[in-house]
């Protein structure tokens, strides 16, 4: 079969309105979905020229295929099962910043462009004193973004309406924020115009954003059959849940100029939200679906399930879960109920994707800073309201103390048991010499340690009333007769 270009799929001439920075799977099955649907539904007319921006890897297969892409959606909405494929044409090149730089710094001079998008890792958006402006590619992301913003300036000698709308996605609090502190650190750094710096600052926007997508990527042990189904071959083929969301939190408003939000009517599950405060959305996004994620996961492995699907077939975690988020997360929250709780529906949907097979024991690491960030939140909230102690979330407690206990470190790893069998905790080094240190301890002994440790909570959860002998209390029914039993009785 022939591999996926322009004679099959017509490639559209659009200007240049979107550099992305980054052409992981993350990005094209998120950011590139919206933008193709806008150019399809809207008037956006615009395409998006990919950065490479790191030396590893080529972007040769971006060039055969003349950035082309199959988008594969599959999982379930509103409880049914859900596939679209869509091929993505809003791509219309790819460059990289290490093998042709001034390829790169010459679309700071494309009249149309308008938002730069980049989903560097968390560790992108960073300072670093000792990166020197002669430099050019060997520097920082931030650093990268400043010289694009230089050139930009030059070129339309500081027009005003040319400037860019910085949409990162990288996984940190207030992203935008955070990189236009970068940018001004550069600035002064390399002793820029002044003119300049006014310019970034009065006429670009350095919006913060919050995502949620799961992006599977490449279905490699699938593809010759979907190769088959479509008629040809695509090596960037990728894959993801149908859900999506993308919270735009901006001083100017940009919904009109960047309408990913008015192509979604017919899009169940899929929702852009322009505001001027994202921090309720990520408060929902943590406390609902990561929330119900850490509060389960343990006490659902330690049952015997080993992945999220199976936990949802097993009616007893399922319904853990759902009495977890409906009586003691959501009532804790500021956002309307009614959009809670179909929020919480999604979540139900998104466990239950056929199509991910996501391991309980991949979900575990880390989980005792997950668990403070959370559901501690959710715990305190619950008990300042209702003035007694949230049983389900003070149940999952029980179950992390349950899950870590393990005398044994190997290789970094402390080793637990289940079922007579060996299983791998991963967390920091601290949480796991304690548990090894004291997993032998009686329980009221051993909670105890656990929470008066301000390391580990950020606070003594012992002068929590009641909560020192209430997850003391499951800890014993879950060493006595097992979770099964002990989840039975709430």
């Amino acid at each position: 079969m022939e591999i996926i270009n322009s004679k099959i799929v017509p490639v559209v001439e659009r200007p240049v309105k979107v550099i992305q920075f980054g052409e992981g799977n993350f990005l094209r099955g998120f950011v590139e979905y919206f933008i193709d649907l806008a150019n399809e539904k809207t008037d956006f007319n615009g395409n998006v020229v990919l950065i490479k921006s790191t030396p590893r890897g080529n972007l040769d297969k971006y060039k055969d295929q003349d950035c082309l892409y199959t988008l594969q959606l599959r999982g379930l909405v509103e409880g049914k099962k859900y596939v679209e494929t869509r091929v993505i044409t809003c791509c219309s090149d790819a460059v990289s910043v290490y093998l042709d730089y001034d390829r790169y710094i010459a679309l700071a001079k494309e009249p149309e462009l308008r938002f730069v998008v980049s989903n560097t890792t968390e560790a992108g958006i960073v300072f670093s004193a000792d990166d020197e402006y002669e430099e050019k590619k060997n520097i920082t992301f931030p650093a990268k973004l400043t010289q694009f913003l230089e050139a930009r300036y030059k070129a339309f000698n500081g027009d005003p309406e040319k400037g860019l709308v910085m949409l990162p996605v990288e996984l940190i609090d207030d992203n935008g924020q955070a990189l236009k502190k970068c940018v001004n650190q550069y600035i002064d750094l390399w002793n820029m115009d002044e003119g300049f710096k006014k310019w970034v600052n009065e006429s670009c926007v350095f919006a913060s954003t919050l995502v949620d997508r799961i992006v599977t990527g490449y279905p490699r042990d699938e593809i010759d059959q979907i190769s088959a189904n479509l008629g040809y071959n695509d090596e960037l083929l990728n894959t993801a849940e149908p859900f999506a969301l993308w919270v735009i939190e901006s001083e100017k408003d940009i919904s009109k100029e960047f309408p990913m939000d008015k192509p979604l009517a017919d899009k169940p599950g899929m929702d852009v939200i322009f505001t001027d405060n994202q921090k309720p959305y990520k408060q929902r996004k943590v406390r609902i679906l990561n929330g119900a994620h850490t509060s389960f996961v343990l006490a659902s492995f330690l049952m015997g399930n080993d992945t999220v699907k199976e936990s949802m077939e097993d009616d007893l975690v399922k319904q853990f879960m759902l009495d977890t988020l409906h009586k003691e997360v959501i009532p804790t929250l500021s956002l309307p109920k009614e959009e809670l709780e179909e929020f919480a529906d999604a979540v139900v949907d998104r466990f239950n994707n056929p199509f991910i097979k996501h391991q309980l024991l991949a979900i575990s690491l880390n989980s005792v800073s997950k668990w403070r960030a959370r559901c501690l939140p959710s715990l305190l909230g619950y008990l300042e309201k209702y003035n007694e102690l949230p049983t389900h979330l003070t149940f999952s407690l029980a179950a992390l103390i349950a899950f870590y206990n393990g005398e044994r470190i190997v290789d970094h790893v402390l080793k637990g048991h289940r079922f007579g069998q060996v299983y791998d905790i991963k967390d920091d080094s601290n949480v796991l010499e304690f548990f090894q240190a004291n997993s032998y301890l009686e329980s009221n002994k051993l909670v105890h340690k656990y929470l008066s440790n301000t390391d580990f909570h950020g606070q003594d959860l012992t002068e929590v009333p009641g909560l020192e002998d209430l997850v003391v209390e499951y800890l014993d029914d879950i060493k006595t007769n097992g979770v099964r039993k002990a989840m039975e009785k709430l």
